[in-house]
């Protein structure tokens, strides 16, 4: 009874004790002041990073317009480069090739030699003539020495005849013996004369196994080896060459492009023109017309128009793709500047104003409002708010801003 009691006791709640602490909340504010402080630091760590990265850009040079104004163009129209002197080098003899002193892209001179042939045969027949030109002087030499003497004994026959120690018949016989070797004498310089004229044309068979170049060039194909056959005939079909290499005198490019039937009339002699090569997009080459060629193509409604090139530069190569701009005379000087050249792409258009971003010597952009004037082909002409030599942003993008750094790219454009 005593243990049950003892028992029941334990179980009893003691009302008088005190109530247990709550839990405290202290590490929890702690834990997200922390957190807090570090969402800021990687806040302010990103604002920072992405305000030191500047953009990068292409740029390009404002350039000037003169006061003579600017010429806008009346018609494109596109073709190719061409030669006006391209040749394609052979022997003048069909021959095997012996050597070749060609490859492609070297500069030869005229007269140099390019290839040879090979000359057994050559040599073998003009030194056959030379030796049948040697027999003939022999027989020369020989005919005069019978000469001399059938003159002499003709003069002495003369005077025996005259003292009738002689008869006639034996004086008309030496008379006629030295008439006979006169005649013979004659036919034999000639047959020498004949003999040199046939060394002579041995002499260019000869100079023929030698290919040179007929002017001064760059070597654009090398088509013939040693051991081929090469023939300026095509003999053996196509199993025989027919030139050595062609050979393109570079001074002599050109443009030749063909205009639809329907504007030809915009086009006129020395008109000026604005060549862009396909290679080569941002370089603009002046020239000017050189000839309408007077025929029309039936199948394209086309007419061929020649247009010579102003610059001379090794980018230039035949059979190259571009476009030419027909440009209208200029306009006769004024007074005052009509503005600068501003690439098209450099001019956008922010709330509602034409502008374009200017970079500075410290790397920002300054944004400029402008106002802009006639196209000029792939160009804009800006009236106001640019000055000539100024570096403008191509394709300025929509984060770019008045005070930007930025950086050049790598493909940034030129002038």
């Amino acid at each position: 009874m005593n243990a049950s009691a003892e028992l029941l006791k334990e179980l009893r709640i003691d009302r008088k004790a005190p109530p247990p602490a709550p839990p405290s909340r202290r590490g929890m504010w702690i834990a997200l002041a922390a957190l807090l402080v570090v969402l800021v630091l990687l806040a302010a760590a990103w604002f920072a990073f992405s305000r030191a990265r500047p953009l990068e850009v292409r740029t390009a040079t404002v350039a000037a317009i003169s006061n003579g104004g600017a010429s806008a163009s009346v018609l494109d129209a596109t073709g190719y480069v061409v030669a006006r002197r391209m040749a394609t080098v052979s022997a003048k003899i069909t021959g095997k090739v012996r050597e070749v002193l060609i490859e492609e892209g070297q500069h030869v001179k005229e007269g140099q030699i390019v290839a040879t042939l090979d000359p057994v045969d050559a040599n073998a027949q003009r030194a056959l003539n030379a030796s049948q030109l040697s027999a003939a002087r022999s027989q020369v030499d020989g005919v005069r020495a019978q000469l001399a003497q059938a003159e002499a004994d003709a003069g002495r026959y003369h005077t025996l005849v005259q003292q009738q120690l002689v008869s006639q018949s034996q004086y008309d016989q030496a008379v006629a013996q030295r008439d006979n070797l006169r005649a013979q004498l004659l036919t034999a310089q000639r047959n020498v004369q004949v003999a040199d004229d046939a060394l002579t044309i041995a002499d260019n068979g000869v100079d023929n196994t030698i290919v040179r170049a007929p002017f001064a060039g760059v070597i654009t194909t090398k088509d013939a080896q040693p051991g081929e056959i090469i023939s300026p005939l095509s003999a053996g079909g196509g199993f025989t060459r027919t030139g050595v290499g062609t050979i393109v005198d570079m001074d002599s490019l050109e443009v030749q492009v063909d205009v639809g039937e329907a504007f030809i009339g915009r086009v006129q002699p020395k008109m000026p023109t604005e060549a862009t090569l396909d290679a080569y997009p941002d370089w603009k080459i002046p020239g000017d017309v050189i000839a309408i060629i007077p025929a029309a193509d039936r199948g394209k409604a086309t007419v061929t128009v020649r247009v010579a090139l102003q610059t001379k530069d090794p980018r230039i190569v035949p059979d190259m793709g571009v476009r030419v701009s027909f440009l209208e005379a200029a306009k006769p000087a004024e007074s005052t500047p009509v503005g600068v050249r501003v690439p098209a792409a450099a001019l956008v258009e922010r709330d509602g104003r034409n502008v374009a971003f200017v970079v500075g010597d410290d790397g920002r952009v300054a944004l400029h409002e402008v106002k802009t004037g006639i196209a000029l082909n792939d160009d804009r002409q800006v009236l106001s708010g640019l000055s000539a030599g100024d570096s403008v942003v191509l394709e300025p993008p929509p984060a770019l801003k008045d005070g930007t750094k930025v950086k050049l790219a790598d493909t940034a454009a030129g002038d």
